[in-house]
Order: structure tokens, then C-alpha cells, then sequence
């Protein structure tokens, strides 16, 4: 713990109510959403209120030279949040307004601890959207997405977080504030600084305003699903739409395992006796163009020997959905921990990787079960595993090794959406390789010399 003293001067610049000691609280604080990795209690929780606070606080833990976890809602999946050398947890749950919306720039100014559910409820009305679309936008925040670069369910079309983020406020590890971009369509002034700092997972520095880009609200949709009996028909399927040059909204995929498991825990009625699910949505401000893009994927489907349903009202179309956001609950219930992987690659290699998984599950006789976002190849090999079996557990750690090689071997990448954290950064010399490594430490030091910003996540330590 840090000394009472220190304690004191924290309460005298935050407030006493907003500096939470207690060991229950600062327990709430010591873990993510990332299963397998190690609770680390953090010294103490900070809730900043402004800009001004944040400041502060940076200063006094530069000065004192205490390590600092800016955090949203803890809804990641890296253990980027996770505070490995305890200090101080920046919790920003009380900045959590929405500043502005603005439908003539198509525009909303957010404080970071603002809801993602809650902005797209605020800007509804004026018959406005923020895309990304992360399985947790209900809790997610907009500064723990930025943070991590979040993707979803919309990446296909939309794009993900960095695509949306016009402009932001951000507080570096000096203390000092800086803004870049805001409102105008163009910004080609000096290095793009923003997006630097979208998907730096708070290590570069500390987020504490946005400006967000809105679209207008797609008025029409058609959702369908297909089933399939091999993992081969539901990739070339994925494959023949794009080739039909259809670019859905969604385009979602579970494999057998991840069928019967939401099935038995939701009830919705999902073909249980398929190999693979596709679920699909194209939507767009005109009728007659969504409905000629839902012929040409139903075409596709029954081309690739798909079973095809269509969902006919609005209550079909969020039960199918209500599924594939149960994946990770459903998966969950059946161990008591749950390894949530996401390694990505070209669309072109999705069925090679599906086998894969498969087979790598087999290899290591573990319960794996794989979904994800089969349109633009981000998909999520999520293994079942019991934490109290020593065994099991390196099995499942060797399985992942194996998951992300291969995943590099086809072209693709370690993360489409859940950024490096802790839990990936062994494996980043391998995508990047030492001249990659020694370019994002000279960032970080550049910026955070002391590496007191999220210390122990996404950049290795400079060996000496």
C-alpha cells in the first residue's frame, strides 16, 4: 500500500469520496474480463471528474513515480486493465457526458466513461448511428474502446473504432493536455496523432475527451442464416458473397461446438445437427438495393448447399442475434474458465483456420469451440477449461501457441479486436520482429520514459 501520506495528498486532489482505499474496492479493481491471468490489488482507486483532475493526478504519480491504469468498464479481453505493479487505478466512470451532438457534422463529443449503448440511445432520435458494435456494447465505454481499437459485429462494412474517432483530448505522461482533429472531414495536419494514440491500450497516454463520427441510420434490413454441413461449404460461402460484391453489415459464424452450446443455454432454435452458422445481415437506406443484396447472399448460401432461413419480423431478427452475443456466455457455462482467443486472418484463409482450430482442440483434447466475424476473418477460438487441472492448463497453453503460429502462417495477425495487453505481448516479436519491437519501444519511451502509463502491457520492457 502506498503510505498515508501519499494517501492524504491523492484525497486533497480528487476529492475524498473519489478515492477509494478499501479492500473490496480496490478487489473490484485488480482483474479484467481476461480469464487465466494473475489479480494484481492496485494501491488505490482514483474516479477523476475533468480534464483538470486527470492532469493532476498525472503529476503527482510522475512525481512520486507510482504507476498509473487508466481503465473503462474492465470489459477487455488482453489484461490491459489488470494493474501488475499496483499504484493507482484511474477509474473513469464518473466522466462518463455526453458534451455535444451535433447532426449538421454528423458529430457527437464524448467523455471517456461514456456507454457505447448509451450514445447510440442519444443519438437515435436524430436518426443517427455510431457503428462499432463490440459484443459488449452495453458496458463498453468509448474511452476503453478507443483505447483498445474495439471492433464488433458491424467491422465488416463499418469499419471499427479507429475509423470513427475524429478528434480526441489527451493527457500525457507530463501532465500536459493536448488535443488533435475535431469536427472537419479532412485533417491531414502533421502526423496523425490520433491514431496513434486509438489502440495504444493506455500506454502512450490517457484519453479524456472524443470526438466521435456518426452515420445516418441504414433504414432498411434483411437478416438470414445458413446453415451448413461442412466447415468447407460455410467458408466458401463467406468467400462467394464478397465475390458477389455484397459487403453486409454481418456476416457471423459459429462452428458446431459454439451451435449446440448457445442452443442449450438460450433456446432459440438453432440447427444443432450443423457443422457451421452462418448469420447475415445487409442493410441500407433503400429498399430495393438490400433487397437485391439479401437475393444474391441467399444465392450464395443455396449455391454452397446451405439450408437458408430468413428472419421475417423484428423479434426473429433479435433472437438470431440475442445468439450470437450468448456465444461467450453460453461457452462460459461449461468450465470454470474460459480462454477467449482472437487471432485473425486474410477472409480468403477463414476455412483453413476454422480446421485448424478444430484440429488443434483434437491435438490437445480440449473443449474448443470457435465464433467470430467470418466476413472479415477476425474469429474467436474459445477454449473450456478447468483452472484447478495443472495438466489441462498447459495443454490449453500450448494449444494457443499453436492457434496464433498458424494464424501468422496464413498471413494474419495476432488481434483484429482485442489488442496485445498482457496476455499477447510474448507473442508480438514474432509478427513484428526486433526492428518492429525496438520502433514501439522508441514510442513508448518517447512518450513515457519512466513507463508509468500501464506499465507491463503491449510493449516489452528494452532489454539492457
Amino acid at each position: 500500500m502506498l503510505d498515508k501520506e501519499i494517501i492524504a495528498q491523492l484525497e486533497a486532489l480528487a476529492g475524498k469520496d473519489n478515492v477509494l482505499t478499501g479492500t473490496v474496492d480496490r478487489l473490484t479493481y485488480s482483474y479484467d474480463a481476461t480469464a487465466d491471468l494473475p489479480r494484481k490489488m492496485p494501491d488505490v482507486v482514483v474516479l477523476p471528474t475533468d480534464t483538470a483532475m486527470v492532469q493532476a493526478l498525472v503529476r503527482f504519480a510522475r512525481e512520486h513515480r507510482i504507476p498509473i491504469y487508466p481503465r473503462g468498464a474492465g470489459t477487455n479481453l488482453s489484461g490491459g486493465t489488470v494493474p501488475l505493479k499496483q499504484g493507482i487505478v484511474l477509474s473513469f466512470q464518473q466522466m462518463n457526458k455526453i458534451l455535444d451532438i451535433d447532426p449538421a457534422n454528423l458529430t457527437a463529443v464524448v467523455q471517456p466513461g461514456v456507454v457505447i449503448g448509451a450514445l447510440n440511445a442519444a443519438v437515435a432520435p436524430h436518426g443517427l448511428i455510431y457503428p462499432p458494435d463490440p459484443g459488449t456494447v452495453a458496458t463498453a465505454t468509448m474511452g476503453g474502446s478507443a483505447a483498445e481499437n474495439s471492433g464488433g459485429l458491424r467491422g465488416l462494412k463499418y469499419g471499427v473504432t479507429k475509423n470513427y474517432i475524429m478528434g480526441m483530448e489527451v493527457v500525457l505522461a507530463n501532465g500536459e493536455a493536448v488535443r488533435f482533429g475535431g469536427k472537419t472531414v479532412k485533417n491531414v495536419t502533421a502526423y496523425d496523432f490520433g491514431t496513434l494514440f486509438i489502440g495504444s491500450e493506455g500506454t502512450l497516454g490517457i484519453i479524456t475527451e472524443l470526438t466521435a463520427k456518426l452515420i445516418p441510420a441504414p433504414k432498411h434490413r434483411r437478416t438470414m442464416t445458413g446453415a451448413f454441413r461442412t466447415l468447407a461449404d460455410a467458408g466458401n460461402a463467406v468467400a462467394g458473397i464478397i465475390a458477389a460484391q455484397v459487403i453486409p453489415a454481418t456476416l457471423e459464424i459459429m462452428d458446431r461446438m459454439t451451435i449446440r452450446t448457445v442452443e442449450d443455454f438460450a433456446r432459440i432454435g438453432l440447427p444443432t445437427e450443423a457443422e457451421a452458422l452462418l448469420l447475415i445481415e445487409v442493410d441500407g437506406m433503400s429498399a430495393d438495393l438490400v433487397q437485391a443484396e439479401a437475393e444474391a447472399v441467399m444465392q450464395v448460401v443455396r449455391d454452397n448447399h446451405g439450408d437458408l432461413k430468413t428472419a421475417e419480423t423484428d423479434q426473429e431478427r433479435d433472437r438470431l442475434w440475442t445468439a450470437r452475443r450468448n456465444a461467450l456466455p453460453a461457452l462460459a457455462s461449461l468450465n470454470n474458465t474460459v480462454i477467449l482467443e482472437d487471432a485473425t486472418v486474410p477472409r480468403s484463409r477463414i476455412t483453413d483456420m476454422l480446421v485448424a482450430c478444430e484440429q488443434i482442440g483434437r491435438k490437445y483434447d480440449l473443449v474448443l469451440g470457435t465464433f467470430g466475424h467470418a466476413g472479415d476473418g477476425n474469429l474467436h477460438p474459445t477454449i473450456l477449461c478447468d483452472k484447478n487441472d495443472q495438466d489441462e492448463m498447459a495443454r490449453m497453453h500450448k494449444a494457443v501457441d499453436e492457434i496464433f503460429q498458424v494464424a501468422l502462417d496464413f498471413g494474419g495477425t495476432l488481434s483484429g479486436e482485442h489488442g496485445i495487453g498482457m496476455a499477447k505481448m510474448r507473442y508480438l516479436g514474432n509478427e513484428l520482429g526486433d526492428s518492429g519491437l525496438n520502433l514501439l519501444r522508441s514510442i513508448k519511451e518517447s512518450l513515457d520514459p519512466d513507463y508509468l502509463l500501464n506499465p507491463g502491457k503491449m510493449v516489452p520492457v528494452r532489454e539492457v
